[in-house]
């Protein structure tokens, strides 16, 4: 098949599974086109079926902001024709569905049928999509879909509570490439990094969602029992304030703030516990990611994570705010080495499940379906 992926071409984690996605879709003998206002951070080599295409947007002094939108629509229309696309996957629905279907529509009024498949990924549910400057249209985009995915239960039932939605939603998980994180382990175990402190990770994009604060004051309070560390991973509006913070608490030289990776697995390999108190989490691909590399996850029960993270066996789950509860799990964890391990081999255990080859056909699957429905 030949495919038009769009997405946000971020550090988040909408734009890392569908760069993910179309790479592993190459290997599966697709042509794949990206769409995106630049190219996407983990899209690193392009060859004979890996396209990325650039939405330029104008500046003209008449807008006070830049009508993207139609920008994308119009270069959708553009990559569609002189490609011979057969499908668009749009990641997010704001813009991108919307976008989609009013490409669609111009494709129609020249005789031409590409079916939309949406894949919904929190934010633009949850947040964004919710707001009522935005709800109707976002509303109308999903419904307008051929086939609409959303990557967990959660979502779903989220998407289903807060829109008048009249078409399936299919759940299709996100995933990592379990053979990534395999080989940088191997890595690791031969550097045989030995410390003597316990190194806590978090990654995220910093913003407030994601409970930055509880990150720092839960490590706070592991360090005071336990000798560790804290590897604070990506970038965002709390960075700042999280700095403060550990001056403040005068841990600033047991934190490091490392900025975005591309490369989440190296960061990972050697840590022990990850933490993710997040308010809301669609899904939760970071703690996936720490799972992949053999780590332990404290995380809040928000959303989908407790579909990844297992109480008890993988690690720890608690209502978002419970700083103290959450300090005693990773202390507990940490303590003991047999547990830790434990911990760790089962966290390795249940990523395995959301390895890209399992959901990668499913969505092949989804293409097929897509083209018989077309609307």
């Amino acid at each position: 098949m030949k495919i038009v992926i769009v997405c946000y071409p971020t550090f988040g984690g909408s734009g890392v599974l569908a760069t993910e996605l179309g790479i592993s879709l190459c290997e599966h003998g697709h042509k794949v086109h990206f769409i995106a206002y630049k190219k996407p951070v983990r899209l690193n080599d392009l060859n004979e079926n890996l396209f990325f295409h650039k939405v330029n947007v104008p500046d003209y002094p008449l807008f006070n902001f830049q009508p993207y939108e139609l920008a994308l629509s119009t270069k959708l229309v553009e990559v569609v024709k002189d490609n011979s696309i057969d499908l668009m996957h749009v990641h997010y629905a704001i813009p991108h569905a919307y976008a989609a279907y009013m490409a669609k529509m111009m494709l129609k009024d020249q005789g031409i049928h590409v079916p939309i498949v949406t894949t919904l990924h929190g934010t633009d549910i949850t947040l964004v999509g919710n707001h009522p400057f935005y709800k109707t249209a976002v509303n109308f985009s999903i419904n307008k879909s051929d086939i609409v995915t959303c990557v967990s239960e959660s979502l779903k039932q989220d998407t289903l509570d807060q829109f008048d939605i009249n078409v399936d939603i299919e759940v299709v998980p996100n995933f990592i490439d379990i053979s990534k994180y395999v080989e940088q382990q191997k890595k690791c175990d031969f550097e045989n990094n030995v410390s003597n402190e316990f190194i806590i990770a978090h990654v995220s994009n910093f913003r407030p969602v994601k409970n930055i604060e509880s990150v720092i004051l839960i490590f706070n309070n592991i360090q005071k029992e336990i000798p560790s560390r804290l590897l604070m991973i990506g970038e965002g509006p709390e960075k700042e304030m999280a700095e403060q913070l550990c001056k403040e608490l005068s841990i600033e030289g047991k934190v490091e703030f490392l900025g975005n990776s591309n490369q989440v697995e190296k960061n990972l390999c050697h840590s022990d516990l990850f933490l993710l108190p997040s308010n809301t989490e669609s899904f939760g691909l970071a703690a996936l990611e720490a799972m992949a590399s053999k780590v332990a996850v404290i995380s809040s029960n928000a959303g989908g994570l407790s579909e990844i993270n297992i109480h008890g066996e993988t690690g720890y789950l608690t209502h978002p705010n419970d700083i103290e509860l959450m300090s005693e799990y990773a202390i507990s964890i940490l303590k003991d080495p047999k547990v830790l391990d434990k911990f760790k081999n089962k966290a390795f255990k249940q990523s395995k499940a959301f390895d890209i080859n399992n959901v990668v056909p499913i969505y092949e699957q989804i293409y097929r379906k897509a083209l018989k429905v077309v609307k």
